[in-house]
């Protein structure tokens, strides 16, 4: 701009209100994918839908992926990062992890269980039923869960008892609607009431409309591609920068902590930690593991 043209415009504030409504609309960005459902729960965090688990889509061949990932706070603010071990590769937290809990020191099981992997799934999904949110009936989602819920495939895939019949969920005929159905018992959202109904054909058995729906299913592979995980090194040394020192160092992370960094991080601190079993393995007692997820990609996006 020359001097000239600056006198000209002088007093107003166009320009600047421009930007202001830039830095505006860059802070209320909205960082949720809308290809994601997620079931609404009331005010005693009770909630129930109805949802169809799809097959796999083109190219692809398990209706499902499997990720796991880490998320803790330390001296130098929040980690929240994808675990290597997911695609197969070391993980330098989880090695860490290792370490500490070998040591014969509570203290450093303690920081290893706060640092542990979480696992989750992502499954494509059609909406049954959402008296919450109708519009939602009918249309293909990505859907996140937890170990819980894939105990319940699981169970209905490789069933205990001779009288019961194995079902394949994930079939679009020969499948089964899942009733989701959420409590909050003793302070932890509990899925265990959810449960598959009997074996039903999706759409009326209707082969037009149900390969419709399965084209327009998400691909999966996308979640667990080599461009979603940080390589050994980098991970190492934003480790190092989160918890401020060597990659043994004890992480603070108190209900405190977690409480004073946003308002719903309490849900995540709250959960019990195993007692018997070493950090590394994957236990089943992660109820609230949908709330855990939901408030770590938060963080993750806000960072």
């Amino acid at each position: 701009m020359s001097f000239s043209k600056m006198k000209k415009s002088a007093g107003s504030t166009n320009n600047l209100m421009d930007e202001l409504s830039k830095i505006a609309s860059t802070s209320k960005k909205d960082y949720t994918d809308d290809r994601f459902w997620k079931p609404s729960r009331d005010k005693s965090d009770n909630g129930y839908a109805v949802i169809r688990f799809l097959p796999p889509v083109n190219g692809e061949d398990v209706p499902w992926v499997r990720v796991f990932n880490h998320g803790f706070k330390g001296k130098g603010g929040w980690l929240i990062d994808n675990c290597p071990t997911t695609i197969g590769k070391k993980c330098p937290i989880c090695e860490a992890n290792g370490e500490l809990w070998n040591s014969g020191n509570e203290a450093d099981k303690d920081v290893a269980r706060n640092r542990k992997r979480r696992l989750s799934y992502i499954a494509n999904i059609m909406v049954v039923s959402d008296s919450k949110n109708p519009e939602n009936e009918g249309k293909v989602f990505l859907y996140k869960f937890g170990k819980k819920i894939f105990d319940k495939i699981q169970e209905v895939i490789q069933p205990e008892f001779e009288d019961e019949d194995p079902i394949n969920p994930f079939d679009l005929w020969k499948g089964a609607n899942f009733k989701l159905k959420i409590r909050k018992v003793g302070g932890f959202v509990n899925y265990d009431k959810s449960e598959f109904d009997s074996v039903s054909p999706l759409l009326d058995g209707d082969d037009d409309a149900l390969e419709t729906l399965w084209n327009s299913q998400y691909k999966l592979q996308e979640f667990v591609g080599a461009d979603q995980f940080k390589s050994y090194n980098d991970l190492s040394e934003r480790m190092s920068k989160v918890i401020g020192g060597g990659v043994s160092g004890r992480v603070a992370q108190s209900a405190d902590d977690i409480a004073d960094s946003d308002d719903d991080a309490s849900t995540v601190s709250q959960r019990p930690a195993p007692s018997t079993k070493a950090v590394t393995e994957d236990t089943a007692n992660d109820s609230d593991e949908d709330d855990a997820l939901s408030y770590f990609e938060k963080l993750a996006n806000e960072n």
